[in-house]
């Protein structure tokens, strides 16, 4: 069995401009003689490997832990592209996906420094999908990312940001990527990682 971790390091990822950078702040240390090593953290949400939950960008929409796990645990498939997703990439992908594994096709993660596009994003909100994974810190352009957002979060597509994906081959794989259990909050950071399916 093959396991990718496709997560960042938390105190070294990338931050969306403007958002806080995480901090890490040691509380006891077994070095100063204390009986423990204790840390404490803050960090946003949104920084790092993370999801959004609907609440991000819908005033009444659903909190991460409002969300069915099923969105975050399963079958995936990873496909690569480089650059603007138009909507006959995103329906190729979608096809290309079908093929592989039908389950697969539910949660699709891209591969390479892509930006989808608003007609992408109606094109994968209306495929049934539970979850799209990419690598930049935001699915849609950095500029004015609020349109993918709104279109994909409507659907109830959940988005998992900040993947890292170069290690990976295009193929089906399991899919780990829960978050935490943040009551009432708009996203989470989550340890992702990716099983690649027995041969």
């Amino acid at each position: 069995m093959k396991i990718y971790d496709i997560s960042q390091k938390v105190f070294s990822c990338e931050v969306y401009p403007d958002d806080p950078v995480p901090e890490k702040k040691v509380l006891k240390s077994m070095q100063r003689g204390e009986v423990y090593n204790l840390t404490a953290f803050s960090m946003c949400a949104h920084n790092g490997t993370h999801i959004d939950a609907p609440f991000h960008f819908i005033k009444d929409g659903k909190t991460v832990d409002e969300i069915c796990l099923e969105a975050f645990v399963g079958m995936a498939y990873v496909a690569e592209h480089h650059g603007i997703v138009t909507g006959d990439d995103a329906a190729e992908i979608i096809e290309k996906a079908k093929r592989q594994n039908s389950e697969a096709a539910k949660r699709i993660l891209i591969k390479g420094d892509v930006e989808v596009s608003l007609e992408a994003a109606k094109i994968f909100a209306s495929s049934d999908i539970l979850l799209l994974g990419n690598e930049p810190q935001t699915v849609g352009p950095e500029n004015a990312p609020m349109a993918v957002h709104l279109v994909l979060l409507a659907a109830d597509v959940v988005l998992l940001e900040g993947i890292r994906l170069s290690a990976v081959p295009e193929g089906v794989y399991f899919l780990n990527a829960a978050p935490l259990n943040l009551s009432g909050a708009d996203g989470s950071p989550c340890r992702a990682v990716l099983i690649a399916a027995e041969k």
